[in-house]
């Protein structure tokens, strides 16, 4: 991280502990369009986008202080996202989804499903862990891409502009990806 981003956001995260309303201005100014990107690329949606982005917001007015974020970017990302999330189910739950989400979620759903039965959560709490492992095993483009589009949830055209590929080459690595994540996997005991 480059020294003014640092302390750019060190006096960001210090008007929130002063309770200065110019902290979430600043925030917007810096990560709004990071935060909005997120937002829509997991719902697909404009407007519900800027609800989560300013729900997010409150979020960190409401978490800093007392939390100090390592890095206010990475803060506000997993914010937006979990947000962005939980309103997708809402919406899906009404039927209005439309965002990349579900298509991603049809993606690795095949891998890792989700269920409220606390030993499925336990066991799905250790496979996030086997999966970080996983991750750290790979090079760090296709750790990059993987994390773009299983977290970021951005589209398969984004992902190819911004690594310099055909959409065709970021399909085969995703699927290349999956198939070495579930071998992995089920080395290790996981029934997938």
């Amino acid at each position: 991280m480059k020294g003014s981003d640092f302390t750019e956001d060190s006096r960001i995260i210090e008007l929130y502990f002063e309770r200065n309303e110019s902290a979430v201005a600043e925030t917007d100014k810096k990560y709004g369009a990071y935060c909005m990107t997120v937002s829509k690329n997991i719902l697909g949606n404009e407007e519900d986008a800027k609800e989560c982005l300013n729900d997010t917001y409150l979020a960190a007015w409401n978490s800093i202080p007392p939390k100090i974020p390592e890095k206010l970017s990475l803060f506000l990302g997993k914010i937006t996202r979990n947000l962005s999330l939980n309103r997708f189910r809402k919406n899906e739950a009404k039927k209005r989804g439309g965002g990349t989400a579900d298509i991603v979620f049809d993606e690795i759903g095949e891998i890792i499903s989700g269920s409220d039965n606390p030993e499925e959560k336990f066991e799905r709490k250790e496979i996030i862990g086997a999966v970080n492992e996983f991750l750290r095993t790979l090079p760090e483009e296709k750790r990059s891409i993987f994390i773009c589009r299983y977290w970021y949830f951005d589209s398969i055209e984004d992902i190819a502009a911004r690594f310099g590929k055909k959409e065709s080459g970021i399909y085969s690595s995703l699927e290349r990806t999956r198939k070495n994540l579930r071998k992995y996997l089920s080395e290790r005991g996981y029934e997938i």
